[in-house]
């Protein structure tokens, strides 16, 4: 499952890279990705919504059984 999701990552990273930002996939659990927001994205106001509208909809749309993506931060730095 982990392979299929970094598969559409990086299909999609390109468009996130065009703003500045980058995504990074930090784990696949249980139906939970976990992925990690850097560079524009990070503190962007608008990386929410780029995480739940575009990255997981993607994710969730070629692989289904993935419930959620969120969010994780470097220690001491907010997402």
């Amino acid at each position: 499952m982990r392979d299929r999701v970094e598969k559409v990552i990086n299909r999609i990273r390109p468009a996130v890279q065009m703003d500045g930002g980058d995504i990074e996939l930090v784990d696949v659990a249980d139906g939970l990705v976990k992925v990690r927001l850097v560079g524009a994205c990070h503190g962007c106001p608008s990386s929410m919504m780029t995480l739940k509208m575009g990255i997981e909809r993607a994710i969730r749309a070629e692989v289904p059984e993935i419930t959620s993506v969120e969010a994780v931060s470097d220690e001491g730095q907010a997402p």
